[in-house]
């Protein structure tokens, strides 16, 4: 995505950002996990980042840490996918577990000649729930709105 800002302004909120306040996309409401703010311990590689989720927060140890052009993590623990629909109140349903399991990630910002970042995120993740091509599907579609 385009921000209109410089590099060093997109940074700090790269590392760490506020309550997210814009309206929530429709697959957040239903239960999928959507990202809701993210704080930083620590500086440089080996610093640690919490990116709270509805469900639960993602430990991410940071492994590159180049100010201003790139932040690298791995994924020591992450929350549930979901919270599961249920007449039941809250369950824990097998198929929560490891389905779906994020390695790592990381921002790269790339400043553009009219004084803003292109910000691109990536992560990396498993799928351990066949059909694969079928879910591939629908968790690429998560993980974009995440990154969104």
């Amino acid at each position: 995505m385009e921000v209109a800002a410089s590099p060093d302004q997109v940074w700090d909120h790269v590392i760490s950002f506020p309550n997210i306040t814009s309206p929530e996309p429709w697959l957040f409401r239903w239960g999928i996990a959507g990202p809701l703010r993210a704080r930083i311990e620590g500086t440089g590689i080996g610093a640690v980042r919490y990116c709270e989720f509805s469900t639960g927060d993602f430990v991410e140890p940071i492994t590159v840490w180049e100010p201003n052009q790139r932040l690298a993590f791995d994924v020591r623990y992450q929350p549930d996918p979901l919270f599961e629909l249920s007449p039941y109140g809250h369950i824990h349903p097998p198929h929560l577990d490891g389905f779906m399991k994020s390695k790592r990630g990381e921002f790269r910002l790339i400043a553009l000649p009219n004084g803003s970042t292109r910000l691109e995120g990536r992560t990396w993740y498993e799928i351990d729930m066949y059909p694969q091509t079928y879910w591939r599907l629908w968790c690429d579609a998560i993980v974009h709105q995440i990154h969104l």
